[in-house]
């Protein structure tokens, strides 16, 4: 039965939990799931090259290009080529994009919070062992250990 089928049960909670969050950035910051997901990156790092944006965003570089291009035109993020590779781009937030991306942050993390609120701590924790247990499981299988 669908319902009882592990990777349908984690792809639809995860979406559920996915979209109250999208609520936020997107509805009131007018985001999508790939800028927001740049945007965080960028916020936390002094410069970024493209190649590393798509790996540490699980995006491909088309997603990170026109993520890019949107970020740009709304002045939260600026690029320029690589001097030592003209064939990548440097990718840095502006100020502009650390205050939008601080206020968005509070926002998300308060929606987050209201979401793990309803759980007891015990869930909560167990919640945290369970996934970094499936995420070092995932690794393994990838790796073929």
């Amino acid at each position: 039965m669908l319902k009882d089928f592990f990777p349908y049960r984690l792809a639809v909670t995860s979406a559920a939990f996915s979209r109250l969050m999208v609520d936020v950035y997107q509805r009131r910051f007018g985001l999508g799931r790939d800028e927001w997901r740049l945007l965080y990156l960028l916020a936390s790092v002094e410069v970024e090259t493209s190649l590393e944006l798509g790996r540490n965003t699980s995006l491909d570089k088309v997603q990170v290009s026109r993520a890019a291009d949107r970020l740009i035109k709304k002045g939260l993020i600026a690029r320029k080529p690589l001097e030592t590779d003209r064939r990548l781009w440097l990718y840095s937030c502006t100020a502009k994009g650390r205050e939008v991306f601080a206020e968005v942050r509070a926002l998300v993390d308060q929606r987050s919070e209201a979401v793990l609120q309803r759980m007891s701590r015990e869930d909560r924790l167990a919640l945290e062992r369970g996934l970094a247990a499936l995420h070092r499981a995932t690794e393994s299988v990838a790796d073929g250990s």
